[in-house]
């Protein structure tokens, strides 16, 4: 088993160093007390907005602490970052703040409206390019880049300024809440730079308060190492929750992270989605997935946080209006509102319209049907997706569905046929 001693700790000098330099660069984001989380939550329920941030996440900190703090011949060399998302951006702005010249390795499929994100912030400063098909192959590049030119890597969570420039967060919610106990407070991890900033922060100035990290349940990178005192990477991940969602976390990050962390727990992507619907039709407030990370394991600790003072960390707004059909459809999955079915139709005339009278509820309706013509002799199939009104009226549906012989397969409890077929 490799040392997990702790080789590295941001001192509160260090990050008090790094606020300053941040001073009309990052804004100081508003702390402020939700009424709908309150309520249902029995509790004081306070946002930390980095949503609000002019990146739109709270990526800008670290970066910006990082390449400030460069030598004259590292700057001469050129920067390099790879990133898809939020550390592409912050990374982008800090050059063109800087005037230093940079440059930043995106994955292929990365969608069009991030490549033209992180070229407004950078303007002349930065270069973009696209390469490989995975974030993992634009990373490979750049390090590449690193090695063969003498250039300097600005590592999105793994490094000391970087992790200094998250604490700030911290710092900021302390100062914010002036004499008011903070109780607990509650906030992404991906690789681990935020988490480790701001614990440490609470560790030297209010060490009574509980720090809970939260972690895509698709990706529990920060969980595994933990729980095994070894940074552990992971085989496979669902990349959903791109903000947070890494194979491997930061051996620094976890090195602090293990021995300042109280919890770390995870939240099904699904859950996450409807967080992100409900933020958006009941507060007006846009997030990321990563972003409604910390809002979403809130009723794991529903009776452990009442009458508490709880902050919840927002940590970015950077969704792509493009994904909205899809944050839907896993919201509905996970509410168990939308089921996929293997529909066999008898060959005759009137058997679709008998499944819709016969079979389906007053208040069930079609999302999805894509039908496939003489599967056999008697019978065609069609893959259907139905959206309930009520976890309830699944097992109705599928008694009268067998009954009446349109039962083929469920699909929603078979992965590996539900993405093929869906």
């Amino acid at each position: 088993m490799e040392d997990t001693k702790t080789i590295y700790r941001p001192t509160l000098k260090a990050i008090e160093e790094a606020a300053e330099k941040l001073k009309g660069i990052a804004s100081v984001t508003p702390l402020s007390k939700n009424a709908r989380y309150s309520k249902q939550f029995g509790a004081n329920i306070f946002f930390k907005r980095e949503d609000l941030q002019e990146v739109r996440s709270y990526k800008i900190r670290g970066a910006y602490n990082k390449i400030s703090s460069l030598s004259n011949n590292q700057i001469e060399n050129g920067i390099v970052c790879a990133s898809a998302g939020n550390h592409a951006q912050g990374f982008a702005i800090s050059c063109k703040l800087l005037k230093i010249k940079g440059t930043v390795f995106m994955p292929s499929p990365t969608p069009n409206q991030k490549i033209e994100q992180v070229k407004m912030f950078g303007e002349e400063y930065v270069d973009v390019v696209l390469v490989g098909d995975t974030f993992d192959d634009a990373f490979h590049k750049a390090k590449t880049q690193c090695e063969a030119l003498n250039k300097t890597f600005i590592h999105p969570f793994n490094d000391e300024k970087v992790i200094e420039g998250q604490a700030t967060v911290g710092l900021e919610i302390i100062q914010q809440a002036q004499s008011n106990v903070i109780d607990y407070v509650f906030l992404a991890v991906g690789g681990g730079g935020l988490a480790a900033g701001l614990s440490s922060v609470f560790k030297i100035l209010s060490p009574q308060t509980r720090i809970i990290s939260v972690e895509p349940k698709g990706a529990p990178a920060m969980l595994n190492s933990i729980r095994n005192n070894q940074n552990i990477e992971l085989k496979s991940i669902d990349s959903f929750v791109d903000g947070a969602a890494v194979k491997r976390v930061g051996d620094l990050n976890f090195a602090i992270c293990k021995e300042t962390l109280h919890r770390v727990v995870t939240v099904d992507e699904g859950k996450i989605c409807q967080t992100i619907l409900d933020l958006y039709n009941k507060d007006a407030i846009v997030v990321e997935p990563a972003g409604a990370l910390s809002l979403s394991a809130l009723d794991q600790f529903s009776e452990e946080i009442k009458g508490k003072n709880v902050v919840c960390v927002i940590s970015g707004s950077n969704n792509d209006i493009t994904r909205t059909a899809e944050i839907k459809e896993r919201a509905l999955l996970y509410a168990n509102l939308k089921h996929y079915f293997i529909v066999k139709f008898p060959q005759r005339a009137g058997a679709l319209r008998d499944f819709v009278v016969d079979i389906l509820g007053p208040t069930d309706d079609i999302t999805h049907f894509e039908y496939t013509k003489k599967a056999n002799r008697d019978n065609d199939v069609a893959v259907v997706g139905l959206e309930l009104k009520s976890p309830k009226d699944l097992e109705p549906l599928i008694t009268k569905m067998k009954l009446h012989n349109f039962y083929g397969d469920y699909l929603n409890n078979k992965p590996d046929l539900f993405q093929f077929l869906v």
